[in-house]
């Protein structure tokens, strides 16, 4: 029969320590959220930028609408509503997203009517370029691993819908590097975004989500249909 001590327990003749639960590791440091809000004001700052042709409504009106999104989701953060902040940052995205698959329409139709200026015409494709590098990684920067709020809740970033060059490192690789509690935020996914969007493919980054996957695939679309419909274009008119 086993008698028990405090903090110790016999076994028999054997001496033993009870046994505890192990500490929960800490969470790494609070993802930064400015980056991404950076890159949502260059979206729609961009947006405001082109022809009166390729926009719905007066121009200040989209910009309006994307800041009037966002003052509640730094609210939402910063309050600790996370559920709510999460819903507002995903209608931003799909806003975003709707601008941009407009404009493009607009800019596609625009073409042969010739009410855009070659110099417009290339000006409007490298806004409309850049602007889907944003919209796509503020999309997977969103929903990759279940969003920077879930990510801020774990010590390591070890799954997700991108296989990213740090998650296939040893320990004593990541030791050696200062990267132990390494976890992706904007950048990583805004590179990501700009490979897809130059090389139509991702390139250091492997992409495990069907979803995934997807996005990209209208990523890489998007770009094709901005540099060689539309900048051929204009580079042909001049």
């Amino acid at each position: 029969m086993a008698h028990e001590r405090e903090g110790q327990s016999f076994q028999g003749n054997r001496l033993e320590p009870l046994s505890r639960t192990e500490p929960t590791p800490k969470p790494q440091d609070t993802e930064p959220r400015w980056p991404a809000f950076v890159a949502v004001l260059a979206a729609g700052g961009l947006y405001a930028a082109l022809p009166e042709v390729l926009t719905v409504g007066p121009r200040w009106l989209f910009p309006s609408v994307v800041l009037a999104l966002l003052i509640p989701s730094v609210v939402s953060h910063h309050t600790g509503s996370h559920r709510l902040n999460t819903l507002i940052g995903f209608t931003v995205d799909a806003v975003l997203t709707g601008g941009l698959i407009i404009a493009l329409a607009l800019l596609v139709t625009a073409l042969p009517t010739k009410k855009v200026t070659p110099i417009a015409l290339l000006l409007a494709a490298a806004s409309l370029w850049v602007t889907n590098i944003l919209v796509f990684a503020l999309w997977y920067w969103r929903l990759d691993a279940g969003g920077p709020h879930q990510r801020d809740k774990r010590a390591a970033h070890s799954e997700g819908a991108f296989l990213f060059p740090q998650m296939t490192m040893s320990e004593a690789a990541l030791r050696q590097t200062g990267q132990r509690r390494w976890s992706p935020n904007f950048v990583d996914y805004l590179f990501l975004a700009f490979n897809t969007n130059t090389a139509f493919s991702p390139t250091d980054v492997q992409v495990l989500a069907r979803w995934a996957k997807v996005l990209m695939m209208a990523q890489s679309l998007l770009s094709l249909l901005i540099i060689a419909l539309l900048a051929a274009r204009a580079v042909n008119i001049l």
